[in-house]
């Protein structure tokens, strides 16, 4: 089941809320001893996270989760990066990755229980009924259950807690069953904004599609923070009269850049003077031009 974002965060009577993690959506089920753990696409992710197969072993036979895969970090933050990094293992690699950086299932909605297909269910007997398994089984690690919450000040609270990699929150209605594929879900994303100087672009100074931001450190030192997601054609035309062709000595000559987090691919970009000072909207994983 999907969401359709909202622009505000009120929690609406016959509405329960959710956290909205910054993870990989995922899906588990055991049937006579198989467990299958896959993306929302189809993608097999068992054999990047042996850890939470494994943990399968504590479910309840004929039985499947919705949640959500997520990394956390020694300080408690929400690594998305390092839960990147882990599709790529296998084996020997997923192994040793799992030990380094364990991954974690977070539960927040049952489809099947015991053999029993529960998404007919409305959402508050599902929720119920998931709990239950969490109390009866005494589900541990790598099993995590979602908090869920019908009090507004509740909701007020979760939104505090971008600074730890959450993203907003998600509503459902709590006589709604589980459709499938259908956005009968809403979300609402936390977005903050920030300050950073454009230093260099991919696409031509004519047409740039995005932008790659830095920041000076402590030291003085030009650091890179981040790209941009694709420039409108509008944004693109804006940004064409601004920026200049980096000259000699650019602190950016000679790097090079991935094309994302845990990618081999190199970004072919131009260096800019880094002159031109841009406000950002900022989420836990990348960030785009405002």
């Amino acid at each position: 089941m999907l969401a359709t974002p909202v622009s505000v965060p009120d929690l609406r009577p016959g509405c329960a809320a959710e956290p909205k993690w910054d993870g990989f959506r995922a899906l588990v089920s055991v049937d006579a001893g198989r467990v299958v753990l896959r993306s929302r696409r189809g993608t097999e992710m068992g054999p990047s996270f042996p850890e939470v197969v494994a943990g399968a072993v504590q479910l309840p036979e004929a039985t499947s989760l919705d949640g959500e895969l997520v990394v956390w970090d020694a300080a408690g933050r929400l690594a998305f990066e390092r839960l990147q990094n882990r599709l790529a293992r296998r084996g020997v690699g997923a192994a040793r990755a799992a030990e380094e950086w364990p991954a974690h299932f977070v539960a927040f909605d049952l489809l099947r229980l015991s053999g029993t297909d529960t998404t007919g269910w409305p959402y508050r007997r599902r929720r119920a009924a998931l709990e239950s398994v969490f109390a009866a089984r005494q589900l541990s690690a790598p099993w995590t259950l979602c908090p869920s919450t019908t009090e507004a000040d509740v909701v007020r609270e979760w939104l505090t807690w971008a600074s730890v990699g959450m993203e907003g929150v998600v509503f459902k209605r709590l006589n709604d069953v589980y459709r499938p594929s259908a956005r009968g879900w809403e979300k609402y994303k936390v977005r903050e904004t920030s300050e950073a100087i454009v230093g260099a672009i991919t696409g031509s100074l004519a047409v740039p599609r995005t932008l790659l931001l830095g920041r000076y450190d402590d030291g003085g030192r030009f650091q890179y923070v981040g790209r941009t997601t694709t420039l409108a054609q509008a944004a693109g035309a804006t940004f064409a009269g601004l920026l200049a062709a980096g000259r000699r000595g650019h602190p950016w000559a000679g790097w090079s850049f991935s094309a994302g987090w845990g990618s081999q691919e190199k970004l072919n970009v131009t260096l800019v003077e880094p002159e031109l000072v841009v406000e950002v909207g900022v989420e836990p994983s990348p960030c785009w031009a405002q």
